[in-house]
């Protein structure tokens, strides 16, 4: 049976970066059924630009954005010290990717999204964080 929102804890915000708007409103719909809070944004500099980014949440980050990549944003985030954890989604990924996403700790996942693997990569993501602020 499951609790009511109000005893769950806080709700997690997911940022979703795409750049295809049909994928965002699409990820929107997804994320919101799972229980998430959803902020959207078009490119890298939207999610630059936002003054008041939430502390409990995680990012999908499209790979293919224009004006940087999604792992340029994510070190540029991390730069800013915004440690909010980061899912790297792109189409086709080369090995090289893979080794730099691995490399930068970030979970890769290829897009079309099949089967549950980007919600539990989510749940990781989140998890893990959780862990970490326990510490």
């Amino acid at each position: 049976m499951q609790q009511p929102a109000q005893k769950r804890g806080p709700i997690a915000t997911i940022l979703v970066v795409e750049d295809d708007s049909a994928l965002r409103k699409s990820l929107k719909f997804s994320l919101q059924i799972e229980g998430f809070a959803v902020r959207l944004y078009a490119d890298a500099r939207e999610l630059l630009d936002d003054p008041d980014l939430p502390t409990f949440g995680c990012m999908i980050v499209d790979q293919r954005l224009e004006g940087m990549t999604g792992l340029e944003l994510v070190a540029a985030l991390r730069a800013r010290r915004i440690a909010l954890p980061a899912i790297l989604v792109t189409t086709n990924p080369p090995a090289i990717l893979k080794q730099l996403a691995a490399d930068a700790g970030v979970p890769l996942i290829e897009k079309p999204f099949l089967g549950e693997a980007l919600f539990e990569s989510i749940r990781n993501a989140l998890a893990h964080r959780a862990e970490r602020a326990a510490r």
